[in-house]
Order: C-alpha cells, then structure tokens, then sequence
C-alpha cells in the first residue's frame, strides 16, 4: 500500500502533497480527502471522494480517523489554515494539497458534483 508519509522528511515543504503523490494516495485509498471550502463551492465541484468539512466551523477534531487526511481547498490558503489547526490539535498524519481544487483541476484531475 502506498504511504502517504515516506519522502515525508525529505520534501521541502513536509506539510504538502503534490500532485501526483495525492493522485498515487488517492488511487490506492490511502488517504481521506477532506474539502474545508464552503458547501456552494464543494457542490459546484470536488475531488471524487472528498468530505467536506467547510473552515468557517472546521473542527480538527471531526477529521476522519483510520487513515492519514489530506486537506484541499480552491487554492491552498485556507487548507494551509485548516492545516495549521490540526497539527496545533495534535494530530500528525495530516497534509495539504497546496495546489487546491483549482490546481487538481489544471491537473486534469476530475472533480464531480
């Protein structure tokens, strides 16, 4: 199975994922994806799979367990924030997809609705 943390320690940015380590994590269900952008902008479009736990009530504490969590939004701020919260929190299996939706979407990733 694919892990989501091995190059972890080496990458410049620990905290991120790139785009085709998320695609790798994502095909192999490796990860849970949690979209923190609000319900109108997840509606219009979101990585398949993705559970949306908007920011303006993000909770760290509701993220899924079992699994490591990769946090998205529309271009990696507010993830980044979502980021930041969780690892003050405590928890450590946890990343953001810097590039966001808009990112994955220039990507050729599919989103859906």
């Amino acid at each position: 199975m694919f892990n989501l943390f091995a190059k972890r320690a080496a990458a410049p940015d620990a905290t991120a994922i790139g785009h085709e380590e998320l695609e790798r994590a994502l095909s192999d269900g490796a990860c849970a994806i949690v979209d923190v952008r609000e319900p109108d902008e997840y509606a219009a479009g979101h990585i398949p799979g993705a559970l949306n736990l908007p920011m303006s009530r993000f909770d760290a504490r509701q993220l899924p367990a079992g699994k490591p969590v990769v946090l998205v939004c529309r271009s990696g701020g507010r993830s980044a924030n979502a980021l930041r919260q969780t690892l003050a929190a405590g928890r450590s299996d946890v990343r953001h997809y810097a590039a966001g939706t808009l990112g994955w979407r220039e990507r050729g990733g599919q989103v859906v609705r």
